[in-house]
């Protein structure tokens, strides 16, 4: 029996604002005797984050906006606390470029024909596990019979539980799930109402670092746990140039990141207000390098959206080829 927890968390929080002309020009009126010069328009670019990931590291670097000013770009970045509320602004206009998991995009594409996927991380399926307490008695899967562990709804980690019951022959019936955000999945796991706690990075890395929680699985051999870059297809489709500067930048920014990680741990450590420690050990598993959507991976994304549609998780079954961006960015 599926245990849910509603919270308000997941709507509550979305922003509302839409910033005026999100890909709006901008211009100061001259007097005729200083229009002899006209000046470059200038094009704000709305761009969703959040506080952990590559493009908070590409906020903090300032490099994108030195990249895009030749362009006549001016970067304004747009705070989400998770994926959906960002997709959910990719949706109503107020960003036309953000960063997501695999699971919120198929939500969102959904609800929205407009987003494309752009751009993707390599598989990271060592950044999401199914954890325990370290003095639990369970120590496998096949011990989850019955027990109650807790997950995000319709997340990535959502995707990784149904697989790992599935390699052991067992289904969502064969335990209880009880339905919580991080944050209160962190505070009942430690008070023991859950017996495991399915989770991605950085909270993963946290409760290792912080209350040395083990791990029962994480995704390898089972689930690709692929990082998406997607944006507004308009967008997308009327700004190639801009779109392939962000990708350039995404790229160079993992690449730095991959040979600078304390650097790149520091940089996300006040924002996230995680120890040092636990940033390195969950930047260690990121997938790195950002690269267009290839065949295999909207064929792996089609078998997220298709399990998800088995699990009555979204109302239709989705073809992830009608939002992967036909004008791929090299």
């Amino acid at each position: 029996m599926a245990i849910f927890i509603n919270r308000s968390w997941a709507t509550s929080t979305i922003i509302a604002a839409t910033i005026a002309g999100v890909m709006g020009v901008a211009g100061c009126a001259k007097k005729p005797e200083q229009q002899a010069t006209p000046k470059q328009e200038t094009t704000t670019l709305n761009i969703g984050f959040q506080k952990y990931g590559i493009l908070p590291i590409v906020k903090a670097k300032g490099e994108l906006e030195k990249n895009l000013a030749a362009q006549g770009v001016h970067v304004k970045w747009v705070e989400f606390p998770a994926g959906p509320q960002l997709l959910e602004g990719l949706n109503v206009g107020s960003v036309v470029f953000g960063e997501a998991g695999e699971a919120p995009p198929i939500f969102a594409q959904a609800a929205n024909p407009n987003l494309v996927y752009v751009a993707n991380q390599p598989p990271a399926p060592t950044a999401e596990a199914l954890i325990v307490q370290k003095d639990s008695p369970i120590q496998s899967v096949q011990d989850l019979k019955g027990k109650r562990i807790a997950l995000n709804k319709g997340s990535n980690v959502h995707y990784l539980l149904l697989k790992l019951l599935e390699a052991n022959n067992l289904t969502l019936n064969d335990i209880q799930p009880v339905y919580l955000p991080p944050s209160d999945a962190r505070a009942a796991f430690e008070k023991g109402a859950v017996d495991a706690w399915v989770i991605w990075d950085p909270f993963f890395a946290a409760a290792e670092h912080q209350i040395h929680a083990r791990v029962i699985a994480n995704g390898e051999h089972l689930v690709s746990n692929h990082q998406f870059y997607l944006a507004d297809r308009k967008f997308a489709e009327g700004h190639p140039e801009v779109l392939k500067t962000l990708v350039t930048t995404l790229n160079q920014t993992t690449d730095w990141v991959k040979t600078h990680p304390d650097d790149a741990a520091k940089l996300l450590e006040k924002p996230t207000a995680l120890e040092l420690d636990v940033l390195k050990t969950s930047i260690s598993r990121m997938g790195f390098g950002v690269q267009p959507i290839s065949e295999k991976v909207e064929k792996e994304q089609q078998y997220v959206a298709d399990a998800f549609f088995a699990q009555k998780l979204i109302p239709k079954q989705l073809v992830i080829a009608d939002a992967v961006l036909k004008n791929q960015v090299q």
